[in-house]
């Protein structure tokens, strides 16, 4: 009922045209039933010599002129069969049309609002989620709904009438073939409704199966460039054929299931069918119903069959739509990461103090212990020290990616965590590590928070990042496509395109997170200086695992295990026993063997 609520929730505004569609069902399936009603009348009433006992078919007969008159033209009732086959067929092309439609609007409106909401997710949500799985509940989930809502729900009106309808007119004709014809139906549905209880756990595991195949493949094409510099084909061939075959076994487990439930109803089905055929002739012969009753029960026998053995498809559709909902629902609950919070849009000179700052992304697990440093307006800031010592998570907080979870983090005398998200972030410019460049022109990729800027600006931050030259070397200069995720760029320049990404906003913060590491010192050495030179200096935030690009500083900060063991400029710290000095040496030595060289 809940899942169903939901299903409800998202058809908000197509309501109606899902309606006049269920109609469009329960007047076709009405013509359905009229068709063996015609023909037992034809053969009872016009060919034999039975009285008609319905004063409406009367009615029709003496409006086409009488008994004899249709019995001499037999003609008349194949028009009759054929007008109803075809109003039949309009209201059958009206239903489909109408809940393909109300079916189509509602699943993109479960898209868009799925996007919107992965959209609004905080950081760390994305950093915990498998891309492939997000990707496999906006597709094939949302189809495995949208396949319900156009094909199955609609059908369960059409079959709950067609099977009461037909009762109701099989009762009028005979009690007793009646109550043998739907002998069989509590055991066909008794069947289909244990067969879906079984089933969903199997097709559960089958969405979970492709999912982490396309999670698998997502994976690898992301990182093709790597499985061929490493020639990992073969590992990466075998990976993907095992996630293949734990999908293949586990899909083939559900249609052998699947296969089961259809023979066995089948077996069902025909001895239902012989049963009405083997009581009805029986009935015929002693007289106690007319050969015109016998060939309407064989018909409508088939007809109340196939909505029953299709209730077992139906409950099994709408097992594997409900899984699929409530897999999009898991998304849908988690909460969204709120940027306007009413808090303080104040301005930002870049004034920045950190005050025994925790932070730790598991409880009880602390990834930074104690920090406590000041930098002013304008300033540089440099981080070093061994990887996963918490350089990154540190920055992290800034934008507030992340949330400390102890001390305080000021920016111009102003708590950090009552500043809004959206406002801190404009004013915030984070260079990561490993750019994400779209598939997109070089100029539409460099002023992508604002495609509006001007020319001048993007060629400005450009030459900023020593990647002006780079980009007018090439036949279409700015206007290049740089294909999927940047691929058609060295690392260096993909780095460089995503500094000038960053600094033409302004912004009066800019981290720097280990985002020099692919440029040569040369390049490095231009793009700070170039930094330092231009107007409304930043206050800058770098993270290095280089000497020389920190050396120069106004603070270097050295962590280890998430604590600030060292502090000081270039100058003071190569004169203090400790990690940076170790780090300095051993840098020292291996340009000292490169000159030599």
């Amino acid at each position: 009922m809940k899942n169903f609520k939901k299903l409800l929730e998202f058809m908000e505004g197509y309501k109606l045209i899902y309606l006049l569609g269920m109609i469009s069902i329960l007047i076709s399936q009405m013509l359905t039933t009229v068709t063996p009603l015609i023909l037992s009348t034809t053969v009872d009433s016009i060919i034999g010599e039975k009285s008609i006992s319905s004063p409406i078919i009367q009615s029709i007969v003496n409006l086409l002129g009488g008994k004899e008159l249709i019995k001499e033209r037999l003609w008349i009732i194949g028009l009759i069969l054929v007008f109803v086959a075809v109003l039949r067929g309009i209201f059958l092309y009206l239903k489909n049309t109408l809940a393909s439609k109300a079916a189509e609007n509602t699943t993109k409106k479960i898209r868009d609002r799925l996007y919107d909401h992965i959209q609004r997710l905080p950081y760390e949500f994305h950093v915990k989620s498998e891309t492939g799985e997000l990707i496999q509940k906006c597709t094939s989930d949302v189809d495995t709904i949208r396949r319900f809502l156009a094909i199955q729900l609609v059908e369960v009106a059409g079959s709950i009438f067609m099977l009461v309808f037909i009762l109701y007119v099989m009762l009028t004709l005979n009690i007793k073939l009646t109550l043998v014809s739907i002998l069989v139906l509590p055991i066909t549905f008794f069947f289909s409704f244990i067969f879906f209880t079984k089933v969903k756990k199997n097709f559960e595991a089958s969405d979970e199966a492709e999912a982490r195949m396309t999670t698998t493949l997502q994976e690898n094409l992301t990182g093709v460039r790597v499985v061929k510099a490493f020639s990992r084909q073969e590992f990466e061939v075998n990976k993907f054929d095992e996630k293949n075959l734990d999908y293949k076994n586990l899909t083939y487990k559900l249609i052998k299931n699947l296969s089961l439930y259809w023979a066995l109803s089948d077996f069902l089905s025909m001895v239902q069918v012989g049963c009405v055929i083997i009581f009805g002739s029986y009935l015929t012969y002693k007289g106690e119903i007319s050969l015109g009753i016998l060939i309407a029960f064989t018909s409508y026998i088939n007809m109340i069959i196939w909505p029953v053995r299709q209730m077992g498809r139906t409950l099994t559709d709408m097992g594997k739509a409900f899984v699929s909902l409530g897999r999009i629902d898991e998304i849908l609950k988690e909460p969204i990461e709120v940027l306007e919070e009413n808090h303080h849009e104040p301005k930002i000179d870049g004034n920045i103090e950190f005050k025994n700052v925790y932070f730790e992304y598991e409880k009880g697990k602390p990834v930074l212990k104690d920090i406590t440093f000041n930098i002013k307006a304008g300033q540089t800031i440099a981080f070093i020290g061994p990887t996963g010592s918490g350089k990154s998570s540190l920055v992290h907080l800034l934008p507030r990616l992340y949330e400390y979870n102890q001390g305080s983090i000021k920016i111009d005398g102003i708590e950090l965590n009552t500043i809004d998200k959206a406002w801190i972030r404009k004013n915030v410019g984070l260079v990561l590590q490993e750019p994400f460049l779209y598939a997109k022109t070089i100029k539409e990729n460099i002023r992508l928070a604002n495609p509006s800027m001007k020319d001048s600006r993007v060629f400005d931050a450009a030459k900023i990042a020593s990647i002006h030259e780079d980009i007018n070397s090439f036949e279409l200069g700015y206007e290049t496509l740089v294909g999927e995720r940047g691929v058609s760029l060295s690392g260096g320049q993909k780095q460089r395109m995503a500094i000038a990404r960053t600094i033409i906003n302004n912004s009066p913060i800019v981290i720097f997170d280990d985002s020099l590491s692919a440029v040569d010192t040369e390049t490095d050495i231009s793009i700070r200086k170039a930094l330092k030179e231009r107007q409304n200096k930043a206050t800058t935030f770098i993270i290095s695992h280089r000497i020389s690009t920190v050396s120069e500083a106004d603070l270097i900060l050295v962590i280890d295990k998430g604590k600030i063991i060292q502090r000081g400029t270039h100058n003071s710290l190569i004169n203090e026993e400790g990690l940076y000095k170790r780090v300095y040496n051993i840098q020292n030595s291996l340009d000292d063997e490169v000159i030599n060289l």
